[in-house]
């Protein structure tokens, strides 16, 4: 069998994840995969998706008032090996990044304010990332190649021949299962 190019996460995959199948609770084993996977050198994610998972956290003033940080946010700080993310400070991204913003900017098919919302996503700086590492995309992003209000990550990535998959190939692809076991 041959081994699929290693992963790169959009921050939809833990946002979905959390929110719905694998919530902590519900399945610890999701996210000790995605441990494990980064350990073998099959998964990783980039240094702006961290970001944009940190700012789910709550306010000073609401920690003061005793509400804890959200759950992904504590995951990202506390279970997450420092490397999962990946810095993109490096030339060859920032060209890569700097091509990918041009032709969306460029591309008379958006809207100006989805044009506006893409450049303040990590979006660019994962396709970017992931054409100069020649690492494969997941995200739960379906493509609309004629979407004019939202440009979206998986319409990118063909534009740039970068592959894509959704988070379920990525874990039928690793091989992933989930056992289930009696939590009484």
């Amino acid at each position: 069998m041959k081994k699929a190019r290693p992963y790169i996460l959009d921050s939809d995959v833990f946002i979905a994840a959390k929110n719905s199948y694998y919530a902590f609770k519900i399945c610890p084993g999701f996210w000790d995969s995605l441990v494990h996977h980064l350990g073998k050198g099959n998964i990783s994610s980039i240094d702006k998706i961290k970001s944009e998972l940190l700012a789910g956290q709550k306010t000073k003033k609401q920690l003061s008032e005793g509400e804890k940080d959200e759950d992904l946010v504590q995951w990202v700080k506390h279970d997450l090996p420092a490397d999962f993310f990946a810095s993109t400070d490096d030339e060859a991204v920032t060209r890569a990044y700097t091509e990918v913003m041009l032709w969306v900017q460029r591309n008379p098919q958006y809207y100006d304010q989805a044009k506006a919302k893409f450049a303040t996503e990590a979006d660019g700086w994962l396709v970017a990332y992931a054409l100069v590492h020649k690492l494969t995309v997941v995200t739960n992003e379906q493509p609309r190649p004629l979407s004019r209000n939202r440009v979206l990550l998986p319409d990118v990535c063909d534009q740039f021949k970068v592959a894509y998959k959704d988070t379920f190939a990525m874990l039928r692809d690793l091989s992933v299962r989930y056992e289930w076991k009696d939590g009484s």
